[in-house]
């Protein structure tokens, strides 16, 4: 899996952020925004997927956006960050846009390798996730979870649910007493991908341990 690092490569906290190659062009400026939210030493490494919704996605599940299906691959991808995470003296953060943010709550499911969880405007719309976040509960101390105010008006009946399940994901997460917040923001699900994400990043980055 192809990287891009930004940032200083023997800062003590590492994000860790699946990326696709929409996404490449404004890594530097996310990189730029959370150094300048945070004024922290940090290491962004950045993973491309070759292929979207095969190796976000947790499980099966049948297209939504034209004929491609969701293959369930996000196992192996998973495996192939956590690789990169072999010096435990480094505080380690998962975070990521849509597809990728419903990848780090999957993640995070899984594993608590991961302090916290930067998961801006995730597909919670996933069928099946919430029973799954019900049943497994989050391993991070963070989850910082964020929506756009038009989100839950997509045309879409599958896209549109996303507005009532990330209230009740923060809600299931308040009850396992994760510190946690939902912030929502201005615009429909592809508006200010870069920033949301880097604002995911800075607000777990700098939660209190």
């Amino acid at each position: 899996m192809e990287c891009f690092e930004f940032g200083n490569k023997t800062a003590p906290i590492v994000l860790l952020q699946p990326v696709g190659e929409h996404d490449l062009a404004a890594l530097g400026s996310e990189a730029a925004f959370i150094r300048d939210r945070t004024a922290m030493d940090f290491r962004l490494i950045a993973f491309r997927v070759s292929n979207w919704n095969n190796d976000l996605s947790p499980w099966k599940a049948p297209a939504v956006f034209g004929k491609e299906a969701f293959a369930g691959g996000a196992a192996e991808t998973l495996g192939a960050i956590m690789k990169r995470c072999e010096d435990r003296t480094k505080t380690y953060y998962l975070g990521g846009y849509s597809l990728a943010g419903l990848f780090a709550l999957w993640a995070a499911c899984r594993t608590d390798l991961f302090q916290g969880v930067a998961a801006a405007s995730p597909s919670v719309w996933f069928p099946g996730f919430t029973d799954y976040l019900k049943e497994h509960g989050i391993r991070s101390r963070h989850v910082y979870l964020s929506l756009g105010d038009q989100e839950e008006k997509a045309r879409s009946p599958v896209l549109a649910a996303v507005g009532d399940r990330i209230r009740t994901a923060h809600d299931l997460l308040v009850k396992q007493q994760i510190d946690t917040v939902l912030e929502w923001n201005e615009g429909n699900h592809f508006r200010d991908a870069s920033l949301r994400t880097a604002k995911a990043f800075a607000w777990v980055m700098t939660r209190p341990e």
